[in-house]
């Protein structure tokens, strides 16, 4: 059964999408730690991060400083931290925090509740930035 990103990269799902490369997707996670939140993909479905090709493992990181950037462009913070979790889903991503304090990346926390239109609007900004 198709992990749910990959529901999301067959457009079977939708998503806030941020950033997009032939091998990599970028969109708003809709379970944020802070706004901004955002899980980088790849579109192959490996399970394990550190289980994807090196070439493409080498690619991600690229990618995903675009998409950061662009997310400091946007949201205020301090800088965008980067966390490798991927018990939750298993598909290999990565998150991109904006972040202040190491607190931010606390994923125990409570997720912040952001309506569909805040998070389409905060996607575009991204995108455009």
């Amino acid at each position: 059964m198709p992990s749910i990103f990959t529901r999301i990269l067959r457009g079977e799902i939708p998503c806030h999408e941020v950033g997009r490369s032939e091998r990599f997707l970028a969109f708003l996670d809709i379970h944020p730690l802070r706004e901004g939140h955002t899980l980088v993909i790849p579109h192959v479905e490996v399970d394990k991060l550190f289980d994807l090709d090196d070439d493409l493992l080498a690619g991600m990181l690229p990618f995903a400083k675009e998409v950061a950037f662009r997310i400091e462009k946007v949201v205020p913070c301090a800088r965008v931290g980067v966390a490798v979790l991927g018990l939750e889903v298993p598909h290999a991503h990565l998150h991109l925090v904006p972040m202040d304090s190491e607190r931010d990346l606390e994923f125990s926390r409570p997720k912040l509740k952001m309506g569909q239109e805040e998070l389409a609007a905060l996607a575009k900004r991204i995108r455009e930035a």
